[in-house]
């Protein structure tokens, strides 16, 4: 797409509501065409895990139609941006993700005027993620602020993980970016255009229970099961998601299953999780993994999709 004509079509869609559905389907349309997300509306944070680099792979086991998409672990997002189902609900327990979808949600404006704010220098950078170790300077901020910091830390932080301490303070060091994109304001306008079509929900994975009707498509991508003892990393909220979380969450890809939900689940190759889905269609992507404490969790390995249609 040219230049011109590509900001064009993104100002018709920031600002046309009857060109929203047109520019929607046609991004749709380009994203499969690709096998992954072209261009605005893309995910705003960068996420431990995401499936942005696998798109091309999951397309493949994607189902052809549904009615309403579901993602219970939504975390950056990215198969929902490369869906853009007209009807989506959105959950997560971390209540910092959860309020940053909201607030681009309702309130974008707000939030790309704090983000401008923000400086990519490292006393400065810790200074804003030390706010959390006081709990009174944190609850002075405002919903818009909590929103900008979580943007920016996650931008300018190592590897742009998101990943706190039992006490659920963020904890990931500077990165020492030369010029991160903390402000993507093009983006975040695109991405408030979507969000209109979604529901954002704070809460467990079992909350899918309460929006799931038959045709519906779920997808799982929760924090995998450890594929070694040292390979735990599931802090993405102050609880870790536990052996038992998995057993739960198997419960709840029966319920869906039983339904008439159309499920698909993400998890690590491992025979404890190849077990459990046995009596469902197993399938396998390869992954490139360079955040892991066990180097034979580094580098290309393979990662499990799970559907029961």
């Amino acid at each position: 797409m040219r230049a011109n004509k590509r900001q064009k079509d993104i100002l018709n869609y920031i600002n046309d509501d009857n060109g929203l559905t047109t520019l929607i389907a046609h991004k749709r349309r380009e994203n499969k065409k690709n096998k992954t997300i072209v261009g605005v509306p893309h995910p705003f944070l960068k996420w431990a895990g995401g499936k942005r680099q696998l798109l091309g792979q999951i397309e493949e086991f994607l189902p052809k139609n549904f009615d309403k998409y579901i993602e219970p672990f939504v975390g950056g997002g990215a198969l929902f941006f490369y869906l853009l189902s007209e009807r989506a609900v959105l959950i997560d327990t971390n209540n910092e993700l959860v309020n940053t979808y909201l607030i681009i949600k309702n309130r974008v404006k707000e939030l790309i005027k704090s983000l401008k704010k923000h400086k990519n220098e490292k006393e400065y950078f810790y200074k804003v993620r030390n706010i959390d170790r006081n709990y009174k300077e944190y609850q002075k901020l405002s919903n818009v602020e909590k929103a900008s910091r979580t943007i920016f830390l996650n931008r300018c932080c190592y590897n742009g993980l998101y990943r706190v301490n039992s006490k659920g303070q963020f904890n990931v060091p500077f990165g020492k970016y030369k010029n991160p994109k903390f402000c993507d304001e093009e983006n975040l306008l695109a991405v408030n255009r979507v969000l209109q079509q979604a529901e954002i929900i704070a809460g467990d994975f079992e909350k899918c229970l309460e929006f799931s009707t038959p045709n519906d498509f779920v997808y799982f991508d929760p924090p995998y099961q450890p594929i070694s003892e040292t390979a735990n990393f599931t802090s993405y909220t102050k609880e870790n998601f536990s052996k038992e979380d998995q057993l739960r969450l198997f419960k709840t890809y029966q319920k869906l299953d039983e339904r008439g939900c159309k499920v698909m689940l993400s998890n690590s190759y491992n025979d404890f999780i190849m077990n459990l889905y046995q009596k469902y269609k197993i399938n396998y992507v390869s992954a490139k993994r360079a955040i892991n404490s066990d180097a034979n969790g580094r580098g290309e390995i393979r990662e499990l999709l799970i559907i029961n249609y």
